[in-house]
């Protein structure tokens, strides 16, 4: 018989081979498509073949190289302040990751979306201590420590995917910082590249329609709510404002939650009214923010109701667990809340003049702090409505905090609870960089000034026209209080060596001035914004009347 025919065997489709690309390339390509525009980094041997993409990435991307990696990863942080956008940086590994560590760390602290780029000793050399150019330890185990997300790069076919991811997961649940590590003989790695993943999608958090009409009950038969702003409602200004409107509710920004609604209206209050409002209220709202002060040192009650608004599910129950928790982004949350409140809302009397007799009153207990008043008077006065004012960790600024008006959204930047000495002027540097559009104001003491005063050399080479204000009274002030009212007047490493600013700021080529005194500083802060150049004005100051009166207040509930 004759045999039988085999069939053919069918023919496996080839997949498409895809670009041929390093994994530079894959990465650079799929941070262009996710919009990011600017890298704020310090070069290295182990990002060298990242740097090459970077450049022939063309105008598609622009390189803001520093001079510490610290001046860097602030960059990106003021920068995303600033905008709410993700923002990146680059650095080598080892040294380079941990000079870029405080700023990462504050990030976190902050939910800021900065994407850290590190570099990495040759991949078969990992975790081996062979003591390569840069190694450290577990450096993969030190970067999980400062972000949620962390993603390691193996090769062109996998970086367009990781790095989108990270990307995305800087949005997803509790917001914050990313970071991609690479090894140095990875990076120039080439291969083929099927696509250039594109955004991925962000699923919000379905919003649990029953929790919030159980908010809107709440809040609707109560006498007196308080509402508590962080950083997670600077996007919800708009809906904040409208339900401080149909509450007559104070609104209570500290920090991280100033600018969400004007501090012209009488409702906008700071610390020392969100004290005296946190003892009589009978409901708190409480939007994107940790409210681990008044919780842990005003107190609470069984009179006390509380409905939070938060991001993070893990967030909400962390100091005490509150009546109501509304979990996902705080103004779709807040729409639909206003929504709900059209049903279950009371009647309610005006608290226009009421709030208008304490804002006086709290001028009036402010006035101790003179100095520090008339300066922020000064600024506020030549810094346009839509300028940033980026606070520090001097007198000047914690009185800011309690008595500058805010505006707008995204125009008070201050460091959150890591409240880190000397991260203001590079992080107002890259606030300035992402917004040229609006006037930045850095201040600074004498102390953390020097922390990245060198990134004066970045300002000039890029062109940043940052106005910066130095207000210097040669010491620690804050450590020398201290030790003078609670050691006995022992003093010890408080006092300070200063160059005279104002040549410091010439001999890099920028302007340097003297004001002694508001009214000059008025006149200089005037005319420093309208040349548009990067400027350093030295204020000479004397010793400052404590603010930790109205920033440290005792228990006023479950005493």
């Amino acid at each position: 018989m004759p045999k039988a025919r085999a069939k053919p065997r069918a023919k496996k489709r080839k997949k498409p081979a895809g670009a041929d690309m390093s994994t530079a390339e894959a990465a650079v390509a799929t941070l262009i498509g996710h919009g990011l525009d600017t890298i704020y980094a310090l070069p290295g041997i182990h990002n060298d073949h990242l740097f090459d993409a970077f450049q022939r990435a063309g105008d598609r991307l622009r390189l803001v190289h520093t001079r510490h990696e610290q001046g860097a990863a602030y960059m990106a942080l003021g920068a995303a302040l600033a905008t709410g956008k993700p923002q990146a940086y680059v650095v080598v590994p080892g040294p380079g990751l941990l000079n870029s560590g405080a700023a990462l760390l504050t990030a976190y602290g902050m939910n800021a979306p900065v994407l850290a780029v590190i570099g990495q000793i040759p991949a078969g050399a990992i975790g081996k201590g062979q003591g390569h150019l840069h190694e450290i330890r577990d450096q993969a185990g030190i970067i999980a420590r400062l972000v949620d997300h962390s993603f390691h790069l193996r090769g062109p076919g996998e970086a367009s995917v990781k790095v989108a991811k990270a990307i995305a997961s800087m949005s997803q649940d509790r917001p914050g910082p990313a970071a991609l590590e690479c090894a140095i003989d990875v990076w120039g790695k080439r291969g083929p590249v099927s696509t250039i993943v594109p955004p991925l999608a962000v699923r919000p958090p379905k919003i649990d329609d029953d929790k919030v009409r159980a908010a809107a009950r709440l809040l609707g038969k109560s006498k007196r709510v308080l509402i508590v702003t962080g950083g997670g409602a600077q996007d919800a200004s708009t809906e904040v404002t409208l339900l401080s409107d149909m509450l007559q509710a104070p609104v209570l920004g500290y920090r991280r939650g100033r600018g969400v609604l004007d501090s012209r209206n009488p409702l906008s209050v700071t610390l020392p009214l969100g004290h005296e409002l946190w003892a009589e209220a009978d409901a708190v709202l409480a939007i994107g923010t940790r409210l681990l002060n008044p919780i842990t040192q005003w107190g609470i009650d069984k009179g006390l109701q509380i409905v939070r608004v938060d991001s993070n599910p893990e967030e909400p129950a962390r100091l005490h667990k509150p009546k109501v928790a509304l979990i996902g982004d705080a103004a779709p949350i807040l729409r639909q809340l206003i929504d709900a409140l059209a049903k279950f809302n009371t009647r309610r009397a005006s608290r226009h003049d009421e709030m208008l007799g304490r804002q006086a009153n709290l001028r009036e207990r402010l006035a101790k702090l003179a100095p520090q008043l008339a300066f922020l008077e000064a600024i506020r006065a030549g810094l346009p409505d839509d300028g940033i004012f980026v606070d520090e960790v001097t007198q000047v600024g914690f009185a800011a905090r309690l008595a500058f008006p805010v505006y707008k959204p995204r125009t008070f930047l201050s460091p959150g609870y890591q409240d880190n000495l000397g991260w203001g002027y590079a992080s107002a540097l890259g606030a300035q960089h992402a917004r040229p559009d609006v006037p930045v104001l850095s201040i600074n003491g004498d102390g953390g000034f020097l922390y990245t005063g060198n990134e004066l050399a970045t300002a000039i080479r890029h062109r940043i026209p940052l106005v910066a204000v130095i207000f210097v009274d040669g010491a620690f002030g804050n450590v020398r209080r201290i030790q003078q009212e609670q050691f006995g007047n022992r003093l010890i490493a408080c006092d300070l060596a200063n160059p005279d600013f104002v040549k410091y700021a010439e001999s890099f080529g920028a302007a340097g001035r003297r004001a002694r005194g508001p009214d000059e500083l008025r006149v200089a802060l005037q005319e420093s914004f309208a040349r548009r150049e990067p400027t350093l004005i030295e204020v000479p100051v004397a010793a400052m009347p404590s603010p930790w009166e109205f920033i440290q207040m005792p228990r006023v509930r479950g005493l």
